[in-house]
């Protein structure tokens, strides 16, 4: 009888310490939600408020900046576009070779979506994507293109 009697209080000890233990885990775990819950949102309030500010701009007249597509882009079978800075902010010269056939050059302007210009075969705009994006095969699987429709499109990489 004895030992039961020392037995009993190192379980009831043994127990108390299990418990305390999930409790610690449980609070930790709570915090880390906590901390990566309030992350997502303030990624979520910053993609709201970039969107707000090129929304507020297109409405008030003033073209959006897409400067980080000035450059060379290359298409498939000789196609390709080069992107030039405007006279005036938000503004672009596009330069293309838009089919086998077809090439031009054409005024841009920065939008919420991308760049929209118009050319012989109607009003378009010019989409930041990847390369699966653009239906072409060639261009399938990479990471940094601009697509003006599914069958067109230019990537850097």
């Amino acid at each position: 009888m004895r030992p039961l009697l020392i037995l009993a209080p190192a379980l009831a000890l043994a127990a108390c310490n299990a418990a305390d233990k999930a409790g610690d885990a449980t609070a930790n775990a709570t915090e880390t939600a906590g901390n990566a819950a309030v992350a997502v949102g303030g990624s979520i309030a910053n993609a709201v408020a970039e969107g707000a500010a090129d929304l507020k701009r297109e409405v008030s007249g003033k073209p959006v900046a897409h400067d980080g597509w000035v450059g060379r882009w290359k298409g498939v079978e000789g196609t390709y576009l080069v992107v030039a800075k405007g006279k005036d902010a938000g503004t672009y010269k596009l330069e293309m070779q838009y089919t086998l056939d077809d090439k031009g050059s054409f005024e841009g302007r920065g939008t919420r979506d991308g760049i929209a210009f118009e050319r012989p075969d109607g009003k378009q705009v010019l989409r930041a994507s990847d390369g699966d994006a653009t239906g072409l095969k060639y261009l399938a699987g990479k990471k940094d293109c601009l697509t003006v429709k599914s069958g067109e499109g230019y990537c850097r990489d």
